[in-house]
């Protein structure tokens, strides 16, 4: 049976790759946080095996790592998803710093450390036997194209691109692939949790810019993309012979994605602008 990690698995995308992965018969090690959610997770997906880590604390971090290399026996691990990630949303001249480093901490640092401990399981290691492995890092249409009043969401998936792709080079020593999906608006709960900071900037100049934006989340978390989607695609690109080293999967991918990329910035700062309330 093939072996997956996928980190940030308790809720959201992570718990929909997880569920999705083990119902195609891999066997998935998820990350959780707390006791609590290892508890919830091992009641909806009983066939996968929690690993009890924060992705921003090394040493819990490589433990999971060891607990996994002692259950594979030898084997490589067939694919790391590196998910865990939050948003955090507020204007750059009035985010507190803690809310933007923290974002990547979690987001893009955290799977830099992931990927260094794990990487090993997936091939860097030669005494291991059987193939070498995939490293999935989910990333976001905000990982190409930057969000007003999510710039700390952004920078961090941004850096996280340009991770995946110096990773993929350097790992081709070993054979090990780095692929990026980037979805777009998913309904998951990360955008329920970013509900109410629009309440800590009210009184601002982005008072009304962060109002449209907490109305665009509340559409999001209601028409995004079904997370079964995501899970299919990653399943996709572990298991397919030669996957490309980027997907992107948006509700609407000519508007969300094509336009964008095509259109000059210019136009593009004016479309955001009269979307969220930031004309002068």
């Amino acid at each position: 049976m093939k072996a997956v990690v996928v980190t940030g698995a308790s809720s959201g995308i992570g718990f929909g790759i997880a569920k999705g992965l083990t119902a195609k018969g891999m066997h998935v090690f998820a990350s959780v946080r707390s006791e609590d959610d290892a508890r919830r997770l091992l009641g909806k997906l009983p066939n996968a095996t929690p690993l009890l880590f924060d992705v921003t604390d090394q040493a819990a971090v490589r433990a999971g790592a060891d607990t996994v290399r002692t259950a594979l026996k030898g084997r490589t691990l067939c694919g790391l998803v590196n998910n865990a990630g939050i948003a955090m949303p507020g204007p750059v001249l009035q985010q507190p710093v803690a809310d933007y480093r923290k974002q990547i901490e979690v987001n893009l640092i955290g799977a830099f450390t992931v990927s260094q401990a794990f990487a090993p399981l997936l091939g860097a290691d030669r005494t291991l036997s059987g193939p070498p492995g995939r490293i999935v890092n989910i990333s976001s249409l905000g990982g190409k194209i930057g969000s007003p009043l999510l710039a700390g969401y952004c920078s961090a998936k941004h850096g996280l691109e340009g991770l995946s792709e110096s990773l993929r080079r350097e790992l081709l020593l070993y054979g090990v692939d780095v692929v990026i999906v980037a979805p777009g608006a998913v309904k998951t709960p990360i955008w329920d949790k970013a509900q109410g900071s629009e309440t800590r900037y009210a009184d601002g100049d982005y008072g009304a810019a962060m109002k449209a934006m907490a109305a665009l989340m509340e559409g999001a978390a209601r028409d995004g993309l079904e997370v079964e989607r995501v899970a299919n695609l990653v399943h996709h690109v572990l298991t397919v012979p030669r996957p490309r080293v980027r997907y992107t999967l948006t509700p609407s991918y000519v508007f969300d994605w094509m336009l964008p990329r095509l259109l000059p910035s210019r136009w593009i700062d004016r479309l955001f602008a009269r979307r969220l309330s930031l004309m002068r």
